[in-house]
């Protein structure tokens, strides 16, 4: 087949539609991965706008530029949009963009779970920005801790804005970080063992495993205090057996993994950017995959940093304190591996490496202050201070903002195909950099001179006023030069003029391509021997252009990547992808008319929401699947696959297999929740407890093992009644136990009753939409890929079941 040709039909059936039909429905994950881009930089924007408004309040004493109700709102708002409306979708976006070119794929694993997480952010983070528009944003800081976030102190909606609009945001997020691991497990180039991924993808695979872990917590948290504000749960009530430090547990669970999660991506950036600009390789390479794994690791045992001052044991103290400083081990690890490329190699001072240079000054600072706050004495002095409102900044503008402007810059050519206009990038540099430095350093100098976090004015005589000032002014010069940044970057899309492949002589695949990339990424897929595969073949992408890869021939108008074994990189099977589709944004639609209907208190039209929901991911399931057994099929170079129908283990099995560990991340948080307010929360033991019972945990028993015997002998109406009998028996449970609203042992358990019901009744659904296809003939000897998925969600909710009922009569019991 000629080149021409196969490109030609690559193209038919990659493509996205033209029109505004083409934007409501492509799943290509180009596509997705720049709106996510240009949707974060909007928010970025907006969240820079209120920086200026709280530097403008903050630059003179006793300012009256806004008052206090609106200064909660601007600084509640500046650090929720930055955080989860900025921060983490703008590594979505490059993820989503660069991942599969990087390895060699022609999309992510899911690409309508890619346009589910889009649509959902968008939705998600349209309803803060309206909320905000009206009055009614969140005013309670970026963290939300009880009692201020409670009815009784914001007795408006401006609390459940954040808690169901962040929610709605986290979905998107956990959508992403399902994508990617499985991406980069499955979704690689032939031959591309564990040891030859880049290294890009490395610092990936670690942020989405730690997200896969890290933001349940903070959706529980969320869930929690919206049910309490809703309906009068007492989780966060004292009085009632309740406690505020719950949510701070919980939050800061999630809080401080986030920063990790945020500043392991744009080291990545750093390091494939850095020794293309030194025109070496990296050095180190070993040493900082074990950096990436050591930080992802031991981020989760930090999290009481964030709490010395809330009355933590000493012992207790004492180890989070050790191990806030050991986490600057690894950090170091990567920041002297790129010292040594840099000392190796050639250095050439292009625009990007101005902004590394800026990273690398900035991000040391940062480290250097959040190891002092590591040390439980001076962090009970400069608590809740400007001090700490300086050291964030360093670490997550100088960590992520400027390894993300040369990430910009270095593979913008990739994105747009042309070179830069004219020379004001280095001049926004200079105004980032000095503005920056000149509004957060004399932060340092304010905090130590007493200067409290979050306070809307301050009077005169303090020693403030000038470093104020200055703060002030850096903010604004920090402005203009976002502002150059963002005209460099139109000028470059505008009137660039067309760009050469490769033009940085980078060794990465995604390089390999003409630019811009087609839809299709790689007209035939390449095998790879080495980790820096253009060093080795710099006429790689002109080969694979020319079908002389894996998987050249298009065939049944299938969208075919290759997915390999996750250590070897051996070819495993063809995986077969979805196509542009409805579903996506009907889902997420469903889903925004439940948080809306959430955020108005009409709770009784909720649940039609949830049941559009359920009909929707049926249709999305149902849109899968072949009714013919296919066999093996060509893939080039003699070989022959299995395609995905057919597979045992395929991407939907995996990508259930970090789903699962996600939710059961969930229930462990809520089970810590139940046993901190058992031993730590004041009204304990509570008034009355749940009635022993044997007949109850005996029922969920028999369905437990009634589902895994369906499952495992393909007995699917045998796996829903087992599910149905988990419901009933926890059902009959709730019926006996004291009312949700008296204490916090109620809510608790009833929250667990709650997790366990709705999985069952999920488990139940999936039996059913089981036997479904069975009937229509989705289903035979080889094609029992969706029966062992079903299973893995079916033995999930069984379990959990059986555990449930046991937990909540045993201390009856033992009573």
């Amino acid at each position: 087949m000629s080149a021409l040709k196969l490109h030609r039909e690559l193209t038919a059936i990659w493509r996205t539609e033209p029109g505004w039909r083409g934007h409501f429905r492509s799943v290509n994950h180009s596509d997705i991965g720049k709106r996510f881009i240009v949707a974060a930089f909007v928010f970025f924007a907006i969240g820079g706008v209120l920086a200026m408004l709280i530097r403008a309040q903050l630059a003179t004493p006793r300012s009256a530029f806004v008052g206090p109700e609106v200064y909660n709102q601007l600084f509640t708002m500046h650090g929720s949009i930055m955080m989860f409306l900025f921060a983490i979708p703008m590594f979505e976006g490059l993820t989503m963009y660069l991942l599969p070119k990087m390895l060699g794929s022609r999309d992510l694993a899911f690409p309508r779970l890619s346009s589910l997480g889009w649509w959902c952010y968008l939705f998600g983070g349209t309803i803060i920005i309206v909320a905000m528009l009206a009055g009614v944003a969140p005013n309670a800081g970026w963290f939300l801790y009880p009692p201020l976030s409670g009815k009784a102190y914001t007795p408006g909606i401006n609390s459940d804005v954040w808690l169901l609009g962040i929610t709605f945001v986290e979905i998107s997020a956990m959508c992403a970080a399902i994508e990617i691991t499985v991406s980069i497990l499955k979704l690689r180039a032939a031959g591309m063992r564990l040891d030859r991924m880049p290294i890009f993808a490395w610092y990936l695979l670690g942020t989405a495993g730690m997200m896969v872990f890290g933001f349940p917590p903070l959706i529980l948290g969320s869930i929690l205090l919206e049910v309490e504000r809703a309906f009068g749960w007492p989780f966060y009530a004292p009085e009632l057996g309740g406690s505020p430090l719950l949510w701070q547990h919980l939050f800061w669970l999630f809080g401080h993994p986030e920063v990790y999660i945020i500043f392991l991506p744009a080291a990545g950036a750093v390091s494939t950017i850095l020794p293309v600009m030194a025109r070496t390789r990296l050095l180190g390479h070993g040493a900082i995959v074990a950096a990436i794994m050591a930080l992802a690791f031991l981020s989760f045992g930090l999290w009481v940093h964030h709490m010395f001052t809330t009355g933590i044991p000493h012992m207790a103290l004492g180890f989070f304190s050790a191990a806030s400083a050991l986490v600057a081990v690894p950090t170091a690890v990567q920041v002297f591996a790129w010292l040594g490329t840099l000392w190796q190699g050639r250095p050439e001072m292009k625009l990007p490496m101005l902004y590394l240079i800026g990273f690398f000054i900035m991000f040391v600072i940062g480290g250097l202050t959040g190891v002092m706050l590591a040390m439980v004495p001076f962090d009970a002095q400069a608590h809740d201070t400007a001090f700490v409102t300086a050291h964030l900044h360093y670490v997550l503008v100088g960590g992520f903002v400027f390894p993300m402007l040369a990430a910009a810059y270095y593979w913008l050519p990739h994105i747009t195909g042309r070179e830069r206009v004219m020379r004001i990038g280095e001049a926004a540099f200079w105004l980032i950099f000095i503005g920056f430095n000149l509004t957060f350093f004399m932060m340092h100098l304010t905090g130590l001179l007493g200067m409290p976090r979050r306070i809307d004015t301050y009077p005169e005589g303090m020693g403030w006023t000038w470093l104020n000032l200055l703060s002030s002014v850096g903010g604004f010069l920090q402005a203009f030069g976002f502002a150059l940044f963002l005209i460099d970057v139109v000028l470059q899309i505008w009137l660039g003029r067309i760009h050469r492949r490769n033009p940085w002589g980078a060794t990465t695949l995604e390089w390999a391509m003409p630019i811009p990339s087609t839809a299709y990424n790689f007209a035939s897929l390449p095998t790879v021997a080495t980790r820096d595969p253009l060093a080795d073949d710099p006429d790689l992408g002109v080969s694979l252009a020319r079908g002389r890869g894996l998987l050249a021939t298009p065939r049944h108008g299938w969208r075919e990547t290759l997915a390999v074994d996750m250590t070897t990189g051996a070819p495993d099977h063809v995986t077969i992808l979805p196509g542009n589709s409805w579903l996506p944004i009907g889902t997420a639609a469903m889903l925004g008319g439940f948080f809306l209907a959430m955020l108005a208190g009409v709770y009784i039209v909720a649940p039609v929401f949830l049941l559009g929901v359920v009909w929707l991911g049926w249709r999305w399931a149902w849109s899968n699947g072949i009714r013919r057994d296919v066999g093996t099929v060509a893939v080039g170079d003699g070989l022959s696959l299995p395609t995905s129908f057919e597979a045992a283990r395929t991407t939907g099995w995996w990508g259930s297999i970090f789903a699962l560990c996600a939710s059961a991340t969930l229930f462990a948080s809520l089970l810590f929740g139940y046993a901190f307010l058992w031993t730590i929360a004041p009204n304990w033991p509570p008034p009355r407890l749940i009635e022993p019972s044997l007949l109850v945990p005996l029922v969920a028993v028999v369905g437990a093992v009634a589902a895994g015997l369906g499952g495992r002998g393909g007995n699917h109406p045998l796996l829903l009644g087992g599910q149905v009998a988990i419901v009933a028996a926890l059902g009959w449970l709730l019926t006996g136990a004291p009312g949700p609203t008296t204490h916090a042992y109620a809510a608790v358990s009833a929250m667990l009753v709650a997790y366990a019901v709705f999985h069952a009744a999920l488990a139940a659904i999936m039996g059913g939409f089981l036997v479904a296809r069975a009937r229509s003939g989705f289903h035979s000897a080889t094609r029992g890929g969706e029966a062992r998925i079903v299973r893995l969600w079916s033995d999930h909710a069984a379990g959990v079941g059986v555990l449930v009922a046991i937990l909540l009569v045993l201390p009856g019991w033992l009573a």
